[in-house]
């Protein structure tokens, strides 16, 4: 699998995840995540699958600044519903990498491990996202304003000249050169801009 070059450049999230230490799926339970698996995850790279690693990231590496994130120790919560916008899609990403579920995640072990009732939608939180640790109940809010990034001129018309077949092979690499530098520049340039991802602690 050829990917564009940068992916290799995005941080990586690393979380401890007891459930993997006791089954033995990972040493010490550390799982390492980095952008191409939220690519392939959602089998695609766009802003909104960049914006959803990275509130993530953001969001833990300030619940977590001495220790790894513990997945599946994390309560997530959406400001909108599920079925609004990109939600969903966020939600997904979110959902790999703290182990947050709704009703559809794993019921647990003897009473461990259990990564339900984690993950909710149209909660009354300030921002976009809201991630809370489920053992201090520390939490920060957390939003994307890609808005503030915004595509190279022509990249809507060439988009449209794609979708309807008018375009040549080299406004199509064009297209998506320039949707990819969009990504690049999100997560590289403006990683740690709090004008583009704000990072907030929440007030219950």
């Amino acid at each position: 699998m050829q990917t564009p070059a940068f992916y290799s450049q995005v941080r990586s999230l690393a979380v401890h995840d007891p459930l993997a230490e006791f089954l033995g799926a990972a040493d010490n339970g550390r799982i390492e995540y980095r952008y191409i698996d939220a690519v392939k995850l959602a089998g695609h790279s766009c802003p909104t699958v960049a914006a959803a690693y990275w509130m993530t990231l953001k969001g833990l590496a300030s619940l977590y600044p001495d220790s790894l994130p513990e997945r599946g120790g994390i309560r997530v919560e959406f400001r909108q519903d599920q079925l609004s916008g990109v939600t969903g899609v966020i939600a997904n990403v979110v959902a790999m990498l703290t182990g947050a579920t709704h009703d559809t995640g794993f019921k647990g072990i003897g009473g461990r491990f259990d990564r339900r009732e984690l993950l909710y939608f149209s909660a009354d939180v300030a921002e976009e996202i809201r991630f809370t640790r489920v053992d201090t109940g520390q939490a920060v809010d957390v939003a994307a304003r890609v808005q503030r990034v915004p595509f190279a001129a022509q990249t809507a018309e060439l988009m449209q000249k794609c979708l309807d077949g008018s375009a040549t092979d080299e406004e199509a690499a064009r297209f998506r050169d320039n949707w990819q530098a969009r990504v690049r520049t999100l997560l590289l340039d403006h990683g740690d801009d709090p004008e583009v991802f704000p990072v907030r602690p929440a007030s219950r």
